[in-house]
């Protein structure tokens, strides 16, 4: 084996930023692993030497491409379609297919390099890729949504497929946006096949994939807080979001005992200082699902809870917080603000929405902080176990698949114990995280050799 120079973390970063000019997002997903990793490689020649870290943050392809489709009034429109596919070391490329103004190269290639981490947290065979449009659902008919997925399916079909790429859901992707587009695949390939998760239960799809990632977020609590001998019961928790994850999360919470005072979108977030019952919760599903309402409605039908327009629900004061939005959605001063507050709890319910000043304030402080890494996988881990039923040609029970999840989580918590464990009894869940998943990747690619 050739002996390689140890490239230092800053000029690794600095190369990171030259080669990904104008892909913020990316890079600061690179930085956030890397900072653990080179610690963990100092002593490890063959890591270096094979170019390990370089090799899993350059994707192994992203697709781009055109998806032309015609709204109700007969206008010809013109998006950007993408697809990362960034490692498959482990398994077929695995992540969600995102719609939404915002997706950009650099979103997307931030969330497949972090899914790859993820997905090995797991323990199932699933390598990483995310995909998606800066397509915008809101607004647009039923039929207008149908076209565009379908359009959309026409150009990914010939990347992907059951032992190559498994798509699923994301923001603006739900069950009905994947029901047009694996009709359409089938229409194309003429194939019935497990190449999208997160199907409708009568034609492939599993039970609890809809719960999963919220309520994994919350087991994953669960877990952090028994370390100390702690639980949920009786904590005041402040979530943000108010989709499928912050909703799901919210109903974990309440189930064991929980106090849920918080919920937003993109207009602000509202406040109920009585608690977001279940009953509650169930009223904002149907609000939102359904009636594509703002949260901010849920004070005219709920009194005593206030709207607070442009703002996030951070300054709260709360034991457990979640935020289950979107990315960079709590920052360094939020992070201050809930530390200075009393809150003893982090569980990231989406993908990397603290930014790097504020997970360097939840280290310092020693909070109990979970990165979507490992916290928000169960929906991918639930994914996976979809992928596995399809592939056997059967269904499991819920309660075999809730048992399921919880080992899953159990076992993600686990090994970021085992890597992230400092001394007086802290873990520092960021560290055991990334090494934890860089390992199996790492490992696998040594494997190979050089390809």
């Amino acid at each position: 084996m050739a002996v390689s120079d140890h490239v230092d973390f800053n000029t690794f970063m600095e190369g990171v930023k030259r080669r990904n000019a104008y892909q913020p997002e990316f890079v600061q997903a690179v930085q956030e692993v890397a900072e653990d990793i080179f610690d963990f490689i100092q002593d490890k020649e063959e890591y270096h030497a094979q170019q390990i870290l370089r090799r899993i943050a350059e994707p192994d392809r992203v697709v781009s491409f055109r998806v032309c489709w015609e709204d109700d009034k007969g206008n010809i429109r013109v998006q950007r379609g993408w697809r990362v596919q960034n490692n498959n070391a482990i398994g077929p490329y695995k992540g969600g297919i995102r719609f939404h103004p915002s997706v950009t190269e650099s979103v997307l290639k931030f969330l497949a390099f972090e899914q790859t981490f993820k997905n090995a947290l797991t323990g199932l065979p699933m390598g990483g890729g995310k995909g998606g449009s800066n397509f915008n659902p809101k607004g647009k008919s039923v039929r207008e949504i149908m076209r565009f997925c379908q359009s959309f399916m026409t150009e990914l079909y010939r990347h992907i497929g059951a032992d190559i790429d498994v798509p699923a859901g994301d923001i603006g992707v739900g069950g009905r946006e994947i029901g047009y587009m694996f009709g359409q695949y089938k229409r194309i390939t003429n194939e019935f096949t497990g190449v999208l998760t997160g199907k409708g239960l009568e034609w492939g799809g599993s039970l609890i994939r809809t719960e999963a990632t919220g309520y994994g977020a919350v087991y994953f609590l669960e877990n952090m807080l028994a370390t100390r001998g702690d639980g949920v019961a009786g904590k005041t928790a402040v979530i943000s979001g108010s989709g499928n994850v912050a909703t799901h999360a919210a109903e974990k919470i309440v189930q064991l005992g929980g106090k849920v005072l918080t919920l937003s979108d993109s207009g602000g977030f509202i406040h109920d200082p009585d608690g977001i019952t279940q009953d509650k919760i169930d009223w904002v599903k149907t609000h939102k699902t359904h009636r594509r309402g703002r949260i901010e409605d849920y004070c005219a039908e709920f009194k005593g809870a206030t709207f607070h327009a442009g703002q996030t629900p951070w300054g709260v004061k709360c034991e457990l917080a979640l935020p289950c939005a979107t990315q960079n959605e709590l920052l360094g001063d939020d992070a201050r603000t809930l530390v200075a507050n009393g809150c003893i709890a982090v569980s990231e319910g989406a993908n990397m929405p603290t930014d790097l000043e504020g997970v360097h304030v939840f280290k310092a402080a020693k909070l109990l902080y979970a990165p979507g890494k490992a916290s928000n996988a169960g929906g991918v881990a639930v994914s996976g176990l979809e992928m596995s039923q399809n592939s056997a040609r059967r269904s499991w029970k819920e309660d075999e698949l809730q048992q399921m999840l919880k080992d899953i989580m159990s076992g993600i918590h686990a090994r970021c114990l085992e890597y992230g464990q400092q001394g007086g009894g802290y873990c520092d869940y960021v560290r055991g995280a990334n090494i934890g998943g860089f390992k199996k990747v790492a490992d696998a690619m040594l494997a190979f050799g050089v390809v």
